[in-house]
């Protein structure tokens, strides 16, 4: 696989790209391996944090990563959009990642393109200092989108898919940092969904939100599973019971075991997963 270069975002346009790919055909069907994640190593500097890692990643399902702070999950995220290629001396050593079989490391695919397809929303909503309105058509401005009337569809509908268009429709100039937490991070999600992702990935969401924002989350995640796959790391082991399709317990740097959320947390077949998912270590 190829390690980061010093120009990760360049390419020649005509090179095939993951979203390429997804726009040329209709979406796979809800279950069929979107993300093929194949004996993957990763390394900050010389210091190993994936080891080995198999998995695949269903079309339009919400799957949870789950582990101990240091386990790897946040780092094996990053790696589905490139977001670690921002961090000096990282690289993939070994293995490969593919969306719809398009190995996003290799060195012509446009990370750019990679990251609309892939969208991110992190641990603290981060709301660009601009009203909610712009903050929603920024990524589209940046492509080029600048009808007023498409931009006001679209604004209106990711606010409606992020369940928050009834609380913001009067005042869409406002200061999208005026918004509560929980709003910020809807918005956010709003944000991503904008420019028509394909996956969006979760970076423990509800970690700073209060129970009744992180319930709306959790209610939104439920409903943009069916157009979105999703990708969810989180330490609340009810909100992956409750919200997630497939679970992926990791330790160390090591995938555990990777079955249905119900399995993990019911049958788990390794005693490791079912001591972490007991609360009897982690």
């Amino acid at each position: 696989m190829e390690t980061r270069s010093s120009a990760p975002l360049a390419r020649p346009p005509a090179a095939p790209t993951p979203a390429s790919a997804a726009n040329g055909s209709p979406a796979a069907p809800a279950g069929e391996t979107l993300i093929d994640i194949d004996h993957v190593d990763f390394f900050y500097n010389t210091s190993q944090a994936l080891h080995d890692i198999n998995l695949k990643i269903e079309d339009r399902k919400v799957t949870a990563f789950i582990g101990p702070s240091g386990c790897g999950k946040s780092t094996l995220l990053r790696c589905l959009n490139r977001m670690n290629d921002l961090i000096d001396g990282t690289r993939v050593a070994k293995g490969s990642i593919k969306i719809r079989g398009i190995d996003i490391y290799r060195p012509d695919v446009d990370v750019i393109e990679l990251r609309k397809r892939v969208g991110m929303v992190f641990q603290k909503s981060n709301p660009f200092p601009k009203s909610i309105y712009e903050n929603i058509t920024y990524g589209l401005r940046l492509q080029g989108k600048n009808n007023k009337a498409r931009l006001d569809e679209i604004v209106e509908k990711s606010l409606r898919g992020a369940a928050l268009w009834d609380e913001v429709k009067d005042r869409l100039h406002a200061s999208g940092l005026g918004l509560s937490g929980g709003q910020q991070q809807r918005l956010c999600i709003a944000r991503a969904i904008a420019v028509e992702p394909e996956v969006i990935l979760m970076d423990e969401p509800c970690s700073a939100l209060d129970p009744v924002a992180t319930a709306k989350v959790e209610e939104l995640i439920q409903d943009l599973r069916t157009r979105f796959t999703i990708v969810i790391v989180t330490h609340n082991m009810q909100q992956a019971a409750r919200c997630s399709d497939k679970t992926a317990f990791f330790y160390m740097g090591r995938l555990v075991e990777y079955a249905d959320t119900r399995t993990i947390f019911m049958n788990p077949s390794n005693p490791q997963t079912e001591a972490y998912v007991s609360g009897r270590f982690g």
